[in-house]
């Protein structure tokens, strides 16, 4: 009777899962979305945006991410990202930390949050992440170096600089071996840039929501299958809707596509090394004029995991 009612435990959270992907699609035609740095390999790099997947691991690790985007446009974003993880000995308590360089045209931020997670064991296999970020970017923006028309321009004088800008934000992320599903809001607090010249201010980090979803299917000994979604809404910015399906060959090597709602669409690859050692590369060509002036956009992942267990086979597959 318990191996009965897990099982229908298991079915109702998978039934969730299913409502929360269909959630996606709909609230995707009509709120907003997306200044964060944007991943095209986000399905291995949830951490950044949701600190409930610190400790999903079961294992510490470290996870480097380079993203150039729109290579051959002068100025055009680039993103370093460095993740750490590791679970505490309890079994339950997940903590982390990101470092996140990101640069646009003369604007310069750098991020620092550390990510606290609670595991809360729904079935025998199910779990539930609740997870705390806190941490402060760093924004600079040198107006004076910018180019324009009339020298004099005080919109163009000064430097819009807030050196602290501190933040906190939430998730939750369910999850088995061959599911995940999760919603968080990273950065709480709405920041504003100041300009120490003519003292303006603008808002600068607003509030994002995220919502994510993924599951893996076994086509046959050798091949699984992989759908995951991600939902990124703010207000003043339409929502985008990332979707990607990959398959896995023989436990080592990922192969699939993605496609950004009226953004881009793209391809991506990892090769699982071993049991700790996992290197991705992706490519996505933007949609519309801009197209036609630059390359794609080209992200490479490191990942290193070291598990707590002497020999431990670790089936990761996000």
């Amino acid at each position: 009777m318990k191996a009965l009612n897990n099982k229908k435990q298991i079915v109702s959270l998978k039934n969730c899962v299913q409502w929360i992907i269909v959630f996606m699609v709909l609230v995707s035609t009509n709120v907003y979305a997306q200044q964060e740095p944007t991943y095209t390999q986000y399905m291995f790099n949830t951490q950044t945006i949701n600190p409930a997947y610190a400790g999903t691991w079961n294992a510490m690790g470290f996870m480097l991410l380079a993203r150039e985007q729109w290579v051959g446009i002068d100025g055009a974003p680039s993103t370093q990202t460095f993740s750490f993880q590791d679970l505490h000995k309890n079994g339950r308590t997940g903590y982390g930390l990101n470092l996140i360089n990101d640069k646009y045209g003369k604007e310069k931020r750098f991020s620092v949050f550390a990510d606290y997670s609670h595991m809360v064991q729904l079935t025998n296999d199910v779990k539930l992440r609740m997870g705390l970020k806190a941490g402060f970017s760093a924004y600079s923006n040198n107006l004076s170096d910018y180019q324009v028309l009339t020298p004099d321009d005080p919109f163009f004088q000064g430097e819009v600089d807030y050196k602290f800008m501190p933040n906190f934000g939430i998730g939750l992320f369910m999850y088995d071996d061959k599911f995940y599903a999760g919603i968080s809001i990273p950065k709480i607090v709405n920041n504003e840039f100041n300009n120490n010249y003519n003292n303006y201010s603008s808002q600068a980090e607003l509030r994002h929501y995220y919502v994510m979803g993924g599951y893996v299917f076994d086509l046959s000994e050798k091949v699984k299958f992989k759908p995951t979604a991600l939902a990124k809404m703010v207000k003043g910015a339409p929502a985008q809707l990332d979707l990607s399906a990959n398959f896995l060959i023989a436990e080592k090597v990922w192969l699939g596509g993605m496609y950004r709602t009226g953004a881009a669409y793209g391809f991506l690859a990892q090769w699982v090394i071993n049991n700790k050692l996992r290197i991705g590369y992706s490519v996505d060509f933007a949609f519309g004029e801009i197209g036609g002036y630059q390359n794609g956009t080209h992200e490479i992942m490191v990942s290193y995991e070291i598990s707590k267990i002497a020999d431990e086979v670790i089936h990761r597959y996000f």
